[in-house]
Order: C-alpha cells, then sequence, then structure tokens
C-alpha cells in the first residue's frame, strides 16, 4: 500500500532503493540510489538550464515517479541508470548508465546511453568519464553488440561527448522525438552508435 511504502522510506532514509552495484573512475562514484538523493534530483531536473535540451522540466512528483521507474528497471534488468557522485565535491551530479529504448522511439539498438549531470558540474569532463565507465561495464557484463545515444540536433555538447565517447554518427537513423510536439525545435534527434569492439576497456 502506498502508506506503507512512504513509512518504508521514512524509517531508511539511506537504505539503497535497490540492490546495485557500483563503479568508480578517478574522480567519480557510479553507485545505487538513496532515499536522500530524492530532494536533489528534483531539484536539478526542475532547473531549466539542465533541462534546457528537455521538452519539460519537472515537478518534485514526477521527479520520484522517475527514480522509481528507474530503480526497477535496474532491479528487472540487471542494468540501468546510477546515481553518480562526485566525493568531496557533491554528493549526486546526475546520473548515467544503459537503459532499454522506448517502444515508441523509432531506434532499433539493444540499449540507450543515457547521462545527464546538473548544470554547476558541467564542463569538467565529468559525464565522458561516467559515461566510459558504464559503457564499459554493459559491455562487459552483457552481450550488447552495440549501444546507442540519441539526443536533440541541438544538443551541440552531447553530440560532442558521444564523438568523444568514440561513438559514431549515423545520419540515415535520424529521427523526429514522437515525445515532442511537432513544431519544437528540439523535436529532430540524431543517433550515435558504438559497436561492441569500439569500446575502449
Amino acid at each position: 500500500p502506498p502508506g506503507k511504502a512512504l513509512l518504508w522510506r521514512a524509517s531508511l532514509p539511506e537504505r539503497s532503493l535497490v540492490a546495485m552495484s557500483e563503479l568508480r573512475t578517478p574522480r567519480l562514484l557510479l553507485r545505487p540510489w538513496r532515499e536522500s538523493d530524492r530532494a536533489p534530483l528534483a531539484a536539478m531536473t526542475a532547473d531549466p538550464l539542465t533541462m534546457r535540451y528537455f521538452h519539460v522540466t519537472r515537478t518534485r512528483a514526477q521527479s520520484d515517479a522517475w527514480l522509481d521507474r528507474t530503480t526497477a528497471h535496474f532491479a528487472a534488468h540487471g542494468y540501468g541508470l546510477w546515481a553518480v557522485e562526485a566525493p568531496g565535491v557533491a554528493g549526486l551530479i546526475g546520473f548515467v548508465g544503459l537503459s532499454t529504448i522506448p517502444e515508441r522511439v523509432p531506434v532499433h539498438a539493444p540499449v540507450e546511453l543515457v547521462w545527464t549531470l546538473g548544470a554547476p558540474f558541467w564542463g569538467h569532463g565529468y559525464a565522458p568519464e561516467a559515461a566510459r565507465a558504464a559503457l564499459a561495464d554493459g559491455f562487459a557484463r552483457f552481450d550488447f553488440p552495440e549501444v546507442v545515444g540519441y539526443t536533440t540536433t541541438m544538443n551541440a555538447p552531447s553530440r560532442r561527448g558521444m564523438r568523444k565517447l568514440g561513438m559514431r554518427f549515423d545520419p540515415m537513423a535520424s529521427f523526429d522525438h514522437p515525445a515532442i510536439p511537432a513544431g519544437s525545435v528540439l523535436r529532430r534527434h540524431v543517433v550515435y552508435r558504438m559497436a561492441r569492439g569500439d569500446c575502449p576497456r
């Protein structure tokens, strides 16, 4: 029951929401989500600058629902989106990982690489550092032939990040995102791909 779930959350504020592994990079910790991440995650996804290449920002309720879906995805599939922490800098700077692709999105691939960092943490190289770890882990633990990334054509920072990771632009796969209204400058999306053998170890 919903009330019982809320009591559980209140009584275990620092317990991980789902059993997940951790990944460490020279500067970052990719870790399970905690109850204490809910408020900073909501603040991050309500920030218009952080979300400037998305067509919406999120309310606290929408952010909490997203986090519940995210942890359920990891529990169901064994992979998903980690919370990203920068020890000594901030307890939550964003999220990164691999996710199944929604059925309505016309991209044919097993999984997509996803990352979002809060605007205060841009420009430090955190996104590619975290994404490399997520890619290496995904290819090591699962038999994915490839991983894709996609974003709006206007998102130059993410496109640059995908190129830095070694992902290759697939011009024939560009598409209009069905969740974004017709006429929006954010609707057209581009696709980048990384084959299993191209992932740096």
